[in-house]
């Protein structure tokens, strides 16, 4: 591994991404999404991805894009309520969706990058969670295609008094794509307010990380103290520029 992340286009980036690759993108509803790196991905004409990210963007932007395509096989995520393909494509069978507690999907994403192959969590015990059932895909006549197996519980001794458990298993994939505001020619970044969020565990979960930055740094130019995320888990980056187009999801102003 070359000390030097740096690669000269987006297109070279992501060009050993195959169909059927399973990926963990970074972003906070519209916030520090990879849009260069999930446009290139998209041209390059890939298909049947397993998506892991906290949500899917929006019809027109983020994995979106990728959704309206119908390049997604399977999506992992904690929230999809932004998005209309999402919800079609999912009730009418055409996609595969695995329904995950937003602090335990961040947990799992982490855990993989960690090396931890699974951890107990309250989050869901007594629930669909924990017992299953929880519809993944379902036929095109609306039943079930395939539901979600039940998952092992365990009592412990916890804050003084017994309470169950239910385990989850830790996710790794094969690829992450982050978007982050700074980053050195090392790989270290710095992600901005929410955009930090889910972006440094996904790129934990990739066993190959691609980022994209904002502005890009010399090695000893970012206080040791800044770096959300160390360049050991980056293998590659691009630099986008700070004028790239950023969207909010749901603009809410006050009245005067």
């Amino acid at each position: 591994m070359t000390l030097d992340k740096v690669v000269g286009s987006a297109q070279e980036a992501v060009a050993d991404i195959p169909s059927g690759a399973s990926l963990a993108v970074g972003g906070f509803g519209l916030c520090g999404i990879p849009m260069v790196l999930i446009q290139a991905l998209l041209d390059a004409g890939v298909d049947r991805l397993s998506v892991v990210s906290n949500n899917c963007g929006v019809d027109d932007w983020g994995l979106g894009v990728l959704l309206a395509k119908q390049r997604i096989a399977k999506m992992t995520s904690s929230y999809v309520g932004e998005n209309k393909e999402f919800e079609r494509q999912y009730l009418s069978g055409e996609l595969e969706l695995e329904l995950t507690p937003q602090g335990t999907l961040a947990e799992k994403l982490r855990a993989g990058g960690s090396g931890i192959a699974a951890f107990f969590t309250q989050t869901g015990v007594g629930t669909q969670v924990a017992e299953g059932g929880l519809p993944r895909r379902y036929e095109s006549d609306g039943s079930i295609a395939i539901a979600s197996p039940p998952k092992p519980v365990q009592t412990f001794e916890f804050a003084g008094e017994p309470r169950e458990f239910v385990l989850e298993e830790a996710i790794t994939t094969d690829f992450a794509l982050v978007h982050a505001l700074k980053g050195d020619r090392f790989g270290n970044l710095v992600f901005d307010k929410s955009a930090r969020n889910f972006s440094p565990l996904a790129a934990m979960a990739g066993r190959v990380c691609i980022a994209q930055v904002e502005e890009l740094l010399e090695p000893g130019d970012l206080d040791p103290d800044a770096v959300h995320l160390p360049g050991i888990y980056v293998d590659r980056m691009i630099v986008v520029g700070t004028d790239i187009e950023k969207r909010i999801e749901r603009r809410t102003v006050r009245e005067n």
